[in-house]
């Protein structure tokens, strides 16, 4: 089965800032209410419901918190309609900057953990809401966002790039449980985007040299991450799940 977009109620995790914006951006130009999920970013997350008009609204939630994460599903369903697809870009506090990072004689169990409470937590958090309803309607779609550190750890930031990796895992299985009931689960992964409040701290020297060992010679934007995440909630999307698409500009073949 599948979905127009313009037919979707769509909840993009993160959304009040940085490549979440992008990604809500992005289904709203494509005709999907939007709901635009954050923790702490209200301004952002209401000025860009704001933007995109009567098909989208703000909606605050810690998806650490499976309390939290349920009730915003009710309400989202009481206001834009029960959740289509979710897109799970949140991010625990991170700044991408390769010279401040943690080396692992440094590093505590806790900077791994609140990744993976955020991120693989979340996930878990954001499929045991939404589920129900998509099985109902024996359709929907779980969209995660990874990271091509996977592949290449060019700069080891070992407690973000371990809990992504979980959550590839966590992809998969769940692709695995959920697609007899007409749901996919699959994962977008960038590289370093320019520009996200994340990425902001990166050197100037290291987008050059992303970009000049790119085969497009350039470095990913959050728009461009964004339209790849379109195709796994689209039709064109209804017959892959399970999988994790690498959107860096050929940086990393897969």
């Amino acid at each position: 089965m599948s979905l127009p977009l313009a037919d979707q109620v769509v909840v993009v995790t993160g959304a009040g800032r940085g490549l979440g914006t992008a990604i809500a951006r992005a289904f709203a130009r494509e005709g999907a209410a939007v709901a635009i999920n954050y923790r702490n970013s209200r301004e952002g997350a209401e000025a860009l419901s704001a933007e995109l008009g009567s098909r989208a609204a703000a909606f605050q939630a810690d998806v650490r918190d499976p309390d939290a994460v349920a009730a915003m599903f009710q309400a989202i369903t009481e206001s834009l309609g029960a959740p289509t697809t979710v897109v799970h870009n949140a991010l625990a506090d991170f700044v991408f900057n390769g010279d401040a990072r943690k080396r692992l004689v440094d590093m505590d169990w806790d900077d791994i953990d609140s990744h993976l409470v955020t991120g693989l937590k979340g996930a878990l958090n954001l499929i045991k809401a939404g589920k129900p309803a998509m099985a109902g309607a024996s359709f929907g779609r779980f969209i995660h966002i990874g990271t091509n550190l996977f592949q290449n750890p060019v700069v080891p930031y070992h407690d973000y790039t371990a809990a992504k990796g979980s959550l590839l895992a966590l992809t998969r299985t769940a692709a695995a449980e959920l697609g007899p009931e007409g749901i996919t689960v699959n994962m977008v992964s960038g590289g370093l985007l320019r520009v996200t409040d994340a990425s902001a701290a990166t050197p100037e020297p290291v987008f050059e040299f992303i970009a000049q060992n790119t085969p497009l010679r350039s470095v990913t934007t959050p728009e461009e991450l964004a339209d790849a995440v379109l195709f796994f909630a689209s039709p064109w999307g209804r017959a892959v799940t399970g999988q994790n698409l690498i959107v860096d500009g050929g940086l990393v073949f897969n």
